[in-house]
């Protein structure tokens, strides 16, 4: 009489692997900007939107964003924290100074 193989040999039960997967794991983040972004998007209740802080973690100084994050942290009762961010930066953005990039020409002597 052949012996009957145990099935679930190798195999765990679901709901151990879902409780021991990593759902809070940072997906796809290769560069620092990209974890800044991320971290300003979980700090801010916007995880909707983190590839929009994202983009502004690449293109924007980090003095900028930094200042306006900080603005939110020391608001007190804030409905929208995102909505606050968004507004201090761009009061930020008109008043910082913008750096003038200058075209190097080299002239053959």
């Amino acid at each position: 009489m052949a012996k009957k193989r145990d099935k679930t040999k190798g195999f765990q039960v679901i709901g151990d692997v879902l409780r021991d997967f990593s759902w809070d794991e940072k997906k796809y983040i290769s560069r620092e900007f990209q974890d800044f972004g991320y971290r300003l998007a979980e700090e801010l209740n916007d995880l909707e939107r983190k590839a929009l802080y994202i983009k502004l973690a690449k293109e924007l100084p980090r003095p900028m964003l930094e200042k306006a994050r900080n603005f939110v942290k020391d608001a007190s009762n804030v409905e929208n924290p995102a909505k606050l961010f968004m507004w201090k930066l761009t009061e930020l953005r008109k008043k910082w100074p913008e750096k003038k990039k200058e075209k190097v020409i080299y002239e053959a002597k």
